[in-house]
Formats: C-alpha cells, structure tokens, sequence
C-alpha cells in the first residue's frame, strides 16, 4: 500500500460513520503486516495536507516502535529519526507538533540521547533561537523528550538548567514556561548533588514565571505547580532557603477567590506538605501567622449564594472534594500533627475564638472544624489543659439554631470522642442524653446528617467501656428496631455499624442481644442485591467485632458458619471492600476457633496473596485513552483493526511518558492493608497449620515494604513481625531443628529491613509501627531474636536515633538548631515507641551484655525528665526506666547492674515522686518499687530514704492509682529485703489501704508479699486479719483478677482458716452477709 492510498484509508478513519471506520480499519490491519508501512507512514506524516491524518500517522508510528522496535529495520529506524526531526521543524500545527513530539520521546527510549545527535543538535538551536515560535516547538520536544526519559539525560542536566534559567526568565512566552517548568519537573527527582546549587537558584526566577502563567493559562499553571510538590518530595533542603517566598507565593494564590479552586488548592497542598516536611523553618520565619490569617477566612466563608458546602448536602459521597475549604482544614490538621501544641495555641485560638462567637453560621462552623481537626495531633495538650471547656463549646453547638453548624458539631465530638480518650468518656453523664436525643428522631432528620450523628455516638460509645451498661437497654432498642422496620438501607448499615461500636465496649454484656443480632447479621449476608453491598460489608465488620467480644462460648458454635459465609460472597461478589472485611472476619475468627479456619486456609491465603499481589485499584494512565481506542496489533492475532482515531476527540495535552502517571483507589489500598493485617494474624493465631503458607506469604507481604502508601507499608511490616512470632510458637511447640532454622531464617531478613525502614521511612506513623512491631519480636522470640552478630548493637543504635531525632521522618538537616524542648505530640510519640524497646531489649539478653548499651541509652531517657519537659516527656522519661528496672529483676546478672544504676536514677526518681503531675508520681512510685526489687540488699541503705518519701506521700495522695502503686511498691520492698521495713509500722498502713481500687494488676504483688509475709512472720499476718479478710472478700471472683492471683489468695486463705480458725471465724463474721457467704464457701471448697 504505497503513501496516497495508506492516506485515503486514514482519512476513512475519521468519518462519522461506523460501517466505513471498520472497513478501514480492517485494510489498515493487512497494511501493517508489510514493513514497508514505516516509510509509507513517514511520507503520509511529512506529505499530507491533511493536519488530522498527519497526527495520525504520527501515532500509528509512535505505537509501531513503541511495541514492536525490534521488528523494525536498522534503515528504516535511521530514516525514522531523520523525518521525524525533519517534520518538527516543519510543522505549523500545534497538534501535530505535540504527536511528533511524543514520537521523538519513544524513539529516545530506544535510542538514548546520545545514539541520537542530531535530536540534540536540534534541541539546542530550537531552545536558543531568536524566534520565539521556535523556541516554543524546541521546548516542547525537550518536555517530552526528557519527561519520558529523564535518567538517559543525566549528563546533560548542567546544561539544561542553565538553559531553563534563562527561559524562565522569557516571561512574555508563557508556553514557552510551560514546557520549561514540565522538564524541570520531570528532572527534579534525578538532580545529583552537584547541580542542586543550580536548582536553588532557579527557585526566585521559578515563583515569578509561575505567577505569569496563572495569569495566561490557569489550567498550564496548575501542572505546573507540581515543580513544587516534586521539589519538596525529592530534595526538600533546596527549598529551605526559599521557603519564606514559597510560602508567600502559596498564600496570594490561595487567598485571591478569582483563581481556579484547582489552583488554590494546590497552593494550600503545597502550604501543608512544607508544614510537615519543616514546620521548624515554618516556625523560625515567623510564618505560622500569615497562614492562619489567609487559611481562617477560607475555611470559614460561606458557600455560593444557593449551593452548600460538599458535606452538608443531602447525598454526600465520602469522597474529598477538591475545595480550597477542605484543604484549608486540612492544613490546621497539618499544623497540629506537626508542630508543639503550645506554640500553635497561642496563635491559633484568637482566630478559631473570633469564628465561634460569630453570627455567620458557616464562621462557627469553620471554627468547629478547627478544633476537630486539632484533636488527633494535640491530644495531651487538649486532654491536660482544655477539655472542658472544649467540650462545652461542642455541647452548646449541638443545640445551634442551624443545621450546617449542629454537623459540625457532630464531628468534632466523634474527633473528640476518637483522639481524647480516656478523658473524654469521663463526660457521659451529659454527652449521651444529647447523643440519644439525635437517635431517637431518627426517622424524621434527614439520613446525611443521621451519619455524622451516628459517628459521633459510634466513637464516643466505642471507648465508654463498662460505663456503658445504664445506657444499653434504650440503645440496643433503637438499633434492634433500626435493624427490623428500617425502610432505609443507609439507616440500617449505621444501626449494624453502631452495633459493633457498642459490642467494643459493652463486650459480654451485649450477651441478651446476640441472637436477634446475629440473625439479622445473617439475613443481609445471604442476601446477594447490588443495593446490599454497603450493608454487608458493615455486617461483616460487625460481626467480627463480635467474635472478638461477646467471649468464645457464645461465638465459638457460629465460627464455622461465619467463615462459610465469608468464602460464599468473596467467589460470588467482586468487591474490594466486602473482601477486605472477610479478611477481617477471618482473623477475628482465627482468635476465637483457630480449628474453624484450619480446613479452609488453602482457599482463605490464595484469595488473600491474590489481594497482595493485585495491580487493580492502580491505574496507570495511558495517554492514548484520551484519543483512541487501542486495539494491540500483534502479527498473529485476529482482532480487527488496530488505532482508530476517535472522532470526537481534539487532541489534548497529556503527558506521555508511556504512563504519564498512577492513581490509586482508596478501597484497594484498604484491601491490601487488612489482607496483610489478617495474614499476620491468622498465621499467629493458627500455628503449625499455617506452617505450608508461611514462605509465600511472607514473600507476597516482603514485596510491600516499599509500597507507595503508608498505610500498606505499615500493614506490611505488621504483618512480618506476626509472621516471625507465628514461626517462633511453633518452634517452641516443636523444638526441631528444621523449625529453628526457618525462625532464624525469617529474623535475619526482617530485623535488618525493620532497621532501615525505621532509619530511612518518611511517614512517622510507619517508623511508629515498625519500632512496635520490632518491640513485639523480641519480646516474643526473647534471646533467639538478638543472636545474629551485632544486631543488638544496631537496634540499640536505630533507638538512640529516634531518641536524637536522626531518622529520615524526623525532619532532619535544614539549617535549625534543634534546642528547643517543645515538640509536635507525634514526634514525642514516635520517641515513646523507641523507648519502649529499651526494656524490651533489658529482658532479653543477660544484664551484662546490654549493660554498655543501656549505659548509652539512660541519659536520653533522664533528660526527659527535667521540670521544663512536658507531662508527657516527664512520665514516658520515669515510666521507662520503671520498665527497664523491672526487666532486670528477670534476667541473669541484673541485681549488679540494677546496683550499679541505683545512684544515678535515685535523685531522679524521688523528684518524680513530689511532681505535679499524678502521672509522673505514679510511674516513679512504681520505678522506685521496681528498683529495690531489682536490686533488693545492695539499694539496702537506701530504703530509710525510700520509705519517709512513701509514708509522707501516703499522707497526702488523693491519686487512687498512684496510693495502689505505692501499696505495691512497698510489698516490693519487703519480699526483696524485709529487713530493711520496719514491719510494725509499715504492713499496718499497707492493709488499711487494701483493696487496690484502680490497678488491678498489682494484687499479684500484694497476694505474693501477704502470702511471703505469712511464711515468714505469721504473727504479724494474724494481727491485721480483719482488714486483709475484708479486702479479700472484694477480691473473690472479680474479673480483673487473674487466675494465679485468684489461686494464690485461696491458698492463703485456707492456709490462715486452717492454722488460725478462731481469728479467722471472727474476721469472717464482721463481712457482710454476701461476702461471708462468699468468703466461707471459697474457703471449703478443695
């Protein structure tokens, strides 16, 4: 088929009628068979005087080397380049032009610049040209030459930033900018460090040209802000000395309301991503109050005149809306993660006070959304210092005369109620007659703004714990009811949703409601409509809340029925979210009834690897789907056709680097997060049963660590730290050789990724897990964990990183001196988890061995503990030191090194004990306790101190915690060295104190020291009979108390009944009539 005719059938392609496209399409199929197709394709792009048939031919050529480059022949590839260039220089249309120029970007790929002079003897005349259509056409090409290949270019990067300075500064060629600031963009993540000092300096020349193009082109300049996102995300230190400009820049476009909402959002994006990645240059510059004075009027204006705010209306879709007021929230939200709380407050609450008391509605509802979103960052600050007052002002708005303000409020208690706890719940008594005042005009308020009610109860109730029980009766009746007559399904699927909240806190005493539950659970899971999806999905969520807290013998009869019903709709629907909740079922189950699952893990692990692996959700975007319709044209297959020019579409500019980019669905990234969560637990909870999906799941969850979103990381690395702790069981069941070999096996390659992962990951919350994660091996495997050479030296060394704030997501390098005390709460929790592994480490080798480390590590943690430290800093600094000391009492050799210690933690410790803070005092009573058990006669001529400090606090502590802690911390003194306590002062004191009523924990420690006591000097028992026996009778069957507690007290108690009956009898008299009933039939049962 020789050019003219090859031109005839391209313009039957774009006709507008189907019979004759196909027809053409088919002839093209058979012309492409002939590889003289190349030249003929070549000539129809340079020859036509049809510009539509020119952009075709240009396509067809770019997919024929794109896909098939090996078929074409070395002439035929030379004479390519050759017209290629020759048609660019040419070209008079713009569309053509950008095809040709995407050709060029193909032919590089397989060709490398330097393969390919006389592109690049091109580049440089167009790009320095006199005339500036030219130089438009050369930076064209140069945009998608090197946006395609940017790595090949490399050598060329000197020059090239020269030459986009002095383009930048072309400011009366604004497409020329365009294409200037895309290749720059494209090159950002490669610049080496030798031409970093370059980019810096295109910064100032960079902010002007992008002001330039927002005023020509408002869609050219919001691609083009991406230079920014792309410089702050690879090398943030080259925006450092400019970030007072860039932030400048970022706040005029977000202020000026006649900018594209694309833009301002950008702009404020842009804002937030510097607050995270340097809010300590943010705070130096002095630019936190310029952004609350543009972010404040944004987040708070009101919508346009007839519309509502995306969250208010009727039928909101969850998703974010990309609005200038969602992202200025967002950048509060930024703030308080990022930056010490009380730095923030200062300058923040004039402007969220100005909005509250506002007579604009949407002013109090920007002031609302303000104080929801500083919730989860400044929890402590908020908890400590600003509760009540808070949630006054939330109270007071849920009773608003408008509704868009009463949702706000809605929010901010379901923020409050996630990120405040414990405090929060301590408010019930007026929060749930409010709450419940919502629910019960369920029917009547409209379904939108039932949700955000019911998020806020879902949230609230969740953590009330035991103090739920007054309210369950009304709540169970209205979500049972909610469930039955609802013509709703969105109403029902918040009833099941709230169900699971109320099992989370009300555990066995949702026992009543089971069974009208589960049925109702049962009958939406067998129920296969489309409309049912979100329901069931919420149902199996709730059921698996269920299964890990209404207790195991209500569940255990329903768990081989749950997991049938959860493989039943993962083969019959096709639906991210409805998996991902099986996954979640299927591991709640393999807590409860592990045998349940065991027959079944063949099929439950190859759907769950099939989710690991999975691209879909990440979709790449190809540039042809904007103009055709691909169909592929391998020589062997039949399908008809092979590019067919859409008709409707013009050519539009898409970035074609092959994939010009990935989004990703959030519901998949969920699916491969609880896939790898529920994996990792299974294989825990199923042992040996999991032992032949171990490695293939290992390796599916091992490919994840670098997955582009945080969330599958951290799942990911979870899921490795479960993964070690299964083997480790199993081994410890089966000591075999093989076994251990396989955990050493596992630990050699998670450790050492867990340490680069906590030294070289940016998302804190990562670090955070991984840290957690780590703690949990070790704590599991002990010893076997810590085997490979030097590997407790490097997990010593990665926590004293994290406690200097060396680590990548610690915001390291920049040009600030990092003296200041105050931090963001999350870089102070991320330093918890590192500390956290202290004690941890203390428990698993002899003390000896970990002594040098510690010895490192102990003057980070003291430091901590200065009077100018937060709370928080203050009781984390004593609490681990508590912990560590008590690990010591465990292992080989740690009397001398608690010994060797004691003078150093000893100042420290008795200051903890007189700290405001009740905290503080608590965690150092326990420390102080921990110590003398540690160290037992060496701290000896320390106890005088020790006990005046205690006796003196027991005579003014209000703290129930803090009096049950020194009640243990006592009995710690006297099983460790007796003859160091006055007895007949001290026990007398102690048993007048007895029950704990707070930490349920220590009545191990108090039944052991009665129990030693009795042994020793059982006189002094006898004497104190009363107290003791009215403290135990609370004791007897209480379901904080552990088993060997409960046995331990028996014992001592038939032991007394036996050897001292009278005194016994009369003790038992004085209890009142159940607790004698109690106390009398514990004491004869055998």
């Amino acid at each position: 088929m020789m050019s003219e005719e090859l031109e005839r059938v391209l313009v039957r392609l774009t006709e507008p009628d189907n019979a004759v496209i196909q027809q053409a399409t088919a002839e093209l199929k058979q012309a492409f068979k002939d590889p003289a197709i190349i030249p003929a394709l070549c000539a129809v792009m340079t020859g036509s005087q049809n510009p539509q048939v020119r952009q075709s031919a240009a396509v067809m050529l770019r997919m024929r080397v794109r896909k098939h480059w090996k078929k074409i022949s070395p002439d035929h590839r030379e004479s390519l380049k050759a017209v290629v260039l020759q048609a660019l220089q040419q070209e008079t249309e713009h569309t053509v032009r950008h095809s040709l120029s995407q050709l060029s970007a193909v032919l590089v790929k397989h060709e490398t610049p330097d393969r390919w002079p006389a592109l690049l003897t091109l580049l440089n005349q167009s790009t320095k040209s006199n005339n500036p259509q030219d130089r438009q056409v050369g930076l064209l090409l140069l945009s998608k030459v090197v946006g395609s290949n940017p790595e090949p270019f490399k050598p060329h990067y000197k020059e090239l930033l020269q030459l986009l300075g002095t383009v930048l500064q072309d400011l009366d060629n604004p497409t020329a900018l365009y294409y200037c600031i895309l290749t720059l963009t494209s090159i950002t993540t490669y610049t080496g460090t030798e031409e970093m000092n370059l980019v810096r300096s295109l910064i100032p020349k960079l902010l002007i040209a992008l002001k330039r193009l927002i005023q020509a082109d408002q869609d050219q300049a919001s691609e083009a802000m991406e230079v920014l996102d792309e410089l702050m995300e690879s090398e943030v230190s080259i925006i450092v000395p400019h970030i007072a400009e860039i932030v400048r820049f970022c706040l005029e476009i977000s202020a000026d309301v006649s900018l594209s909402d694309s833009l301002r959002v950008k702009a404020l994006s842009c804002i937030a991503v510097l607050i995270r990645l340097k809010n300590k240059a943010v705070l130096k510059h002095k630019l936190l109050q310029p952004i609350l004075q543009v972010v404040f009027p944004i987040l708070s204006a009101a919508p346009p005149p007839g519309e509502e705010d995306p969250e208010d209306e009727e039928n909101d879709t969850e998703g974010d809306s990309e609005n200038p007021k969602h992202f200025a929230v967002q950048v509060i939200d930024t703030m308080a993660l990022h930056m010490p709380p009380e730095k923030l407050f200062n300058q923040l609450m004039p402007f969220t006070q100005a909005c509250l008391s506002s007579e604009n509605p949407y002013e109090r509802k920007g002031g609302l959304m303000c104080m929801a979103v500083l919730a989860e960052g400044c929890a402590d600050h908020i908890r400590t210092k600003m509760l009540s007052s808070m949630l006054q002002t939330v109270c007071s708005s849920l009773s608003d005369n408008n509704q868009v303000v009463r949702s706000a409020a809605l929010f901010a208690l379901g923020q409050f109620s996630e990120h405040l706890q414990p405090d929060v719940s301590k408010f019930h008594a007026e929060l749930m007659p409010l709450l419940h005042g919502y629910l019960s005009a369920v029917n009547q308020t409209k379904i939108g703004h039932m949700t955000k009610a019911f998020y806020a109860l879902e949230n609230f109730l969740e953590n009330l714990g035991q103090e739920i029980e007054p309210y369950l009766p009304t709540l169970m009746e209205t979500m049972l009811s909610a469930l039955n007559n609802a013509e709703n399904f969105k109403l029902k699927e918040l009833a099941v949703s709230a169900i699971g909240a109320i099992a989370n806190a009300a555990k066995e005493m949702l026992l009543p409601y089971f069974t009208p539950i589960i049925e109702s659970l049962k009958g939406f899971l067998t129920d296969t409509r489309e409309e049912m999806r979100a329901l069931q999905t919420q149902a199996l969520d709730t059921l698996s809340v269920l299964a890990r807290t209404v207790g195991k013998d209500a569940f255990s009869p329903l768990a081989a029925e749950c997991v049938q019903l959860g493989l039943n709709l993962t083969d019959a629907v096709d639906d991210p979210d409805l998996r991902r909740c099986t996954y979640s079922l299927f591991s709640a189950v393999s807590e409860v009834s592990p045998d349940c699952l065991t027959p079944h893990l063949t099929s439950i692990t190859t759907v769950m690897l099939l989710s690991l692996r999975s691209t879909e959700g990440v979709t790449t975007h190809l540039e042809e789907d904007k103009q055709f319709v691909l169909l592929d044209d391998d020589d062997d297959d039949d399908e008809e056709g092979d590019a067919i020019l859409d008709e409707e579409e013009e050519e539009t500019e898409v970035d074609d680097s092959d994939v010009a980019g990935f989004s990703v669905e959030n519901a998949y990234i969920d699916e491969k997060e609880d896939a790898c969560d529920s994996l990792g637990e299974i294989a825990f909870n199923t042992g040996v049963a999991f032992q032949p999906f171990l490695e293939s799941s290992f390796q599916q969850v091992f490919e994840l660590c670098d997955f582009p979103h945080e969330d599958v990381r951290r799942a990911a690395f979870g899921a490795m730290g479960q993964f070690c702790r299964a083997q480790h069981k199993v081994w410890k069941e089966n000591p075999t050789e093989a076994n251990h070999q396989a955990l050493h096996k596992l630990l050699q390659v998670v450790l050492p990724c867990f340490l680069e992962a906590v030294r070289q990951d940016r998302e804190r919350q990562v670090v955070m897990a991984v840290l957690e994660s780590m703690n949990a091996v070790i704590k599991s495997c002990q010893g076997e964990a810590l085997q490979a050479p030097g590997i407790l030296t490097e997990i010593s060394n990665a926590i004293k990183d994290v406690l200097k704030k060396k680590t990548v997501c610690q915001d390291v390098g920049g040009d600030e001196a990092d003296d200041d005390e105050q931090q963001a709460e999350y870089d102070a929790m991320l330093q918890e988890f590192a500390g956290e592994g202290i004690p941890v480490l203390a428990s698993a080798v002899p003390a000896e061995t970990f002594y040098p480390h510690l010895n490192d590590l102990l003057p980070l943690i003291m430091s901590k503990a200065k009077s100018s430290c937060s709370e928080a800093d203050r009781s984390f600094s004593v609490g681990t030191i508590g912990e560590t000391l008590h690990s010591l009492v465990g292992v080989d050799g740690g009397r001398a090194v608690a010994g060797r210690l004691s003078n150093r933690l000893l100042p420290l410790l008795v200051a903890g004990v007189r700290d405001s803070d009740a905290e503080v005092r608590n965690n150092s009573v326990y420390a102080l306790g921990a110590l003398a058990q540690a160290a037992g006669p060496i701290v000896a001529s320390d106890y005088p101190v020790m006990l005046s400090l205690f006796s003196n606090l027991l005579s003014k502590e209000s703290d129930l915690r803090v009096i049950d802690n020194l009640c243990a911390a006592l009995c710690r003194m006297i099983m460790s060295h007796v003859e160091g306590v006055p007895l007949e002062q001290v026990f007398p004191a102690l048993v007048a104190r007895l029950p704990l009523k707070e930490d349920m924990e220590e009545n191990k420690t108090i039944y052991s020291c009665l129990t030693f006591l009795y042994s020793h000097n059982p006189v002094l028992v006898v004497s104190q009979l009363r107290p003791i026996i009215s403290a135990a009778a609370h004791l007897l069957g209480m379901k904080d108390v552990d088993n060997e507690t409960q046995n331990s007290l028996l014992m001592l108690l038939r032991g007394l009944a036996q050897h001292h009956t009278q005194e016994f009898q009369s003790a038992v008299m004085s209890l009142p009539d159940e607790q004698r009933n109690k106390m009398t039939i514990a004491v004869t049962q055998s």
